[in-house]
């Protein structure tokens, strides 16, 4: 079982399918099958379903973890063979859902530390365990909850959220609003699985309803201006509201306590981390988001 067949089997299993990984690898598919067979003859055991298209098993599902983790020790440990005979800091990977939240104590950080490596990732919060335990990032911060088993996990900050309407719309002079209220209003949200989408389907679930969204995309800088414009309602953290960077909005309370976003700081707990990972991860603790308070920009 030799290096270079894991990796292979890592990408196939990413793809579960055979050409692609090949076409990735830059393999010759015929090469790549034969690698996978040999992999499981040693295992004793398929990897792989193969019905009409190719599905990774129960089996290849947990031997998968074993791999990626084992993968992120090796990768881990030449990092920090790297950092020893360097006699450096080393480099640091963080991971976050947007970056917009921790580009302050990035700068701060960059600015006392000009000479450490700093990688970022753009990562949705539910590939953040398997990302932190097969150590392909060192850190990441969450909005959302993430399964915590064997990660150590740290909250960082907690903020009221906030409703955006249009300047003109109908509760554009009030200062609350329940959810209820809302239940025939339009709104632009986020893709199924952004914190700001999950906690808008919270909110509306918890009163049996569901939120009509009439705009569905991955551009947070063009939702305020569509706000702006009438095409709907949004969801808006306090800490986001302190940039100059939307056009004019309504803002509102929501009236339930759970409209709220904490973010969260994640390593894995049983990993080495290196002197910049452990800076950058002191430096995300104590650094004093959101300090300008839970009101939004007059």
């Amino acid at each position: 079982m030799d290096l270079h067949a894991l990796q292979q089997f890592l990408v196939v299993a990413e793809l579960e399918h055979l050409s692609g990984a090949a076409e990735r690898l830059r393999v010759a598919q015929p090469s790549l099958s034969r690698t996978i067979a040999r992999l499981e003859t040693e295992l004793g055991a398929p990897l792989f379903d193969r019905g009409g298209r190719l599905r990774l098993n129960e089996a290849g599902q947990r031997f998968r973890e074993h791999v990626e983790r084992s993968l992120g020790e090796l990768q881990a440990g030449r990092r920090a063979v790297a950092e020893l005979t360097r006699e450096g800091f080393g480099s640091v990977r963080l991971a976050s859902e947007t970056f917009l939240t921790v580009t302050g104590p990035l700068a701060a950080f960059k600015q006392a530390h000009p000479d450490i490596d700093v990688q970022l990732y753009q990562l949705p919060a539910s590939d953040m365990h398997r990302a932190l335990h097969a150590r392909e990032a060192d850190l990441c911060v969450a909005s959302q909850p993430i399964p915590e088993d064997g990660l150590h996990s740290l909250p960082i900050h907690d903020e009221q959220v906030w409703l955006a309407a249009p300047p003109g719309h109908r509760l554009a002079g009030r200062s609350s609003v329940a959810v209820g209220e809302l239940r025939d209003e339009p709104f632009v949200a986020p893709r199924p699985g952004h914190w700001q989408r999950r906690l808008l389907d919270q909110l509306f679930n918890a009163v049996s309803l569901t939120p009509r969204i009439v705009c569905e995309g991955d551009e947070p800088a063009a939702t305020a201006a569509l706000v702006s414009a009438g095409i709907g309602l949004t969801l808006i953290p306090a800490m986001a509201l302190q940039a100059d960077v939307y056009a004019p909005v309504a803002w509102l309370a929501v009236d339930n306590t759970a409209c709220r976003r904490t973010l969260t700081l994640h390593r894995a707990a049983d990993a080495h981390l290196s002197t910049a990972a452990r800076l950058m991860h002191t430096t995300l603790a104590t650094w004093p988001l959101g300090t300008a308070g839970d009101q939004p920009r007059k």
